[in-house]
């Protein structure tokens, strides 16, 4: 199992998602497999020149890897290097993994966009839950909620907000009825309201494979992370 994995490219937006990977992988006591991909992109090539561009992304990824374990010396950290498109690789990662995390936008993103095309590209296609984390400037607080978006949750997308609702000792927000799960997770208090602008975690359900559907404004818009989940 690769546990939680952290799509990074040594961006301001990679870091920060490295900090909530790391987090994941203290609360949920897993493994963290740091990813890196790169490629070469003029078309045919000297091995020579490929070669350089090769050390410069072992040399990214090395930064990413020792940023985790001088952080989080409880966690259990592996490299992934990748020749090829990024958001493939993630996803093939994602069909063995409890959790892929990624940026909002890595360093290949246009200026102007919010969320970049490797986070949406993952959000949509892989196999586990996905928590992309949105900007560059400071985590949320993490004593705000977590937020269950929808009037009518799948089961799948209340099991991860428990979940982390329970990990991070913070409560729960949903407009739904809750009747069953709370009775499950006694231990998960139920916050009244929609408090998003003071939420931790955002948590919505992808309604069909490779269609984010609601889950596409949420990223784009949403002012804290958002989890991406498939619907069961």
């Amino acid at each position: 199992m690769n546990g939680i994995v952290l799509g990074y490219d040594g961006s301001d937006f990679s870091m920060q998602a490295l900090d909530w990977a790391l987090d994941e992988a203290e609360l949920r006591k897993l493994p963290l497999t740091v990813a890196h991909a790169w490629q070469w992109p003029y078309g045919e090539a000297e091995e020579e020149a490929k070669a350089h561009l090769r050390k410069a992304a072992e040399h990214v990824l090395w930064h990413g890897a020792e940023c985790a374990r001088s952080t989080s010396a409880g966690v259990h950290v592996e490299t992934d290097l990748y020749e090829g498109p990024a958001a493939e690789r993630l996803v093939e990662l994602s069909s063995d993994a409890d959790l892929v995390v990624v940026g909002s936008r890595g360093l290949s993103a246009l200026p102007r966009a919010v969320v970049g095309s490797v986070a949406g590209y993952v959000a949509a296609h892989a196999d586990c839950p996905v928590i992309v984390v949105r900007g560059p400037g400071p985590l949320p607080p993490p004593t705000g909620p977590i937020v269950v978006a929808g009037k009518e949750p799948d089961p799948a997308v209340l099991e991860l907000a428990f979940g982390e609702a329970a990990m991070r000792q913070v409560p729960l927000a949903s407009s739904a009825d809750l009747t069953q799960w709370v009775a499950r997770h006694p231990e998960v208090r139920i916050q009244p309201g929609d408090p998003v602008d003071r939420a931790t975690l955002m948590v919505i359900g992808r309604t069909r494979a490779t269609h984010l559907g609601p889950a596409n404004y949420l990223l784009q818009h949403a002012p804290c992370p958002v989890a991406v989940v498939s619907e069961s």
